[in-house]
């Protein structure tokens, strides 16, 4: 017997609780959903995007109990009880009101870091983590010094910090080819940008 659209059968139901931008959600879901279709088709939370499926564009990127996840990735039921931050919660979790822009995204809206901006949600939640993973010294595949527990943001030079940057950004794509802006916008929120000069060549930056 088939079982009605918007419901869960006995055998596959789960109830689910998560904390979605500050905010208590309660869902039942089907065992075999992911957490992206949940968000989206279950809690109505749009901002997160649907792009390839199959995680790597990184359109459905979030912050997951404070590190960067793909949501497309990983089935709802194995986060129960997770944090979640959408690109709509950013500014909330970093203490400001709910009318204010995080840092990252007032950074994309001064540096034109987008075009369509279907993908731009993802993309500044990524980048939010990514600026979190170099204050705190978490080693890339072109950290040069695996073992040193510093702040990359500061301990690196211009160059290094940029290679760093396109590397950790790598999963987030962007089909309007808008990366020599995000790389800027996110030297910006880093407080290490030069607001007169361009980050990099489009194909640097393309990488």
């Amino acid at each position: 017997m088939s079982t009605p659209t918007g419901t869960t059968s006995a055998d596959t139901g789960h109830h689910l609780a998560l904390t979605v931008d500050g905010q208590p959600r309660e869902v039942e879901v089907d065992v075999r959903s992911t957490l992206l279709d949940t968000l989206r088709e279950r809690l109505g939370v749009t901002t997160v995007k649907k792009g390839c499926d199959h995680g790597q564009c990184g359109s459905c990127t979030v912050l997951l109990d404070g590190r960067r996840h793909l949501t497309c990735l990983s089935l709802a039921v194995q986060h129960d009880g997770a944090q979640i931050t959408t690109a709509d919660g950013l500014a909330a979790a970093d203490g400001g009101g709910a009318d204010d822009l995080h840092a990252v995204q007032q950074a994309f809206l001064d540096r034109d870091a987008y075009q369509c901006g279907y993908c731009t949600p993802g993309q500044v939640c990524s980048a939010v983590g990514v600026l979190d993973e170099l204050r705190q010294g978490h080693p890339s595949y072109v950290t040069d010094d695996l073992e040193a527990e510093v702040d990359l943001i500061t301990a690196l030079d211009s160059d290094d910090l940029d290679d760093e940057l396109r590397e950790r950004m790598s999963g987030n794509l962007c089909r309007c080819g808008a990366y020599v802006n995000i790389l800027a916008a996110i030297r910006d929120a880093a407080g290490v940008g030069d607001p007169d000069a361009p980050a990099t060549t489009t194909e640097e930056a393309s990488r």
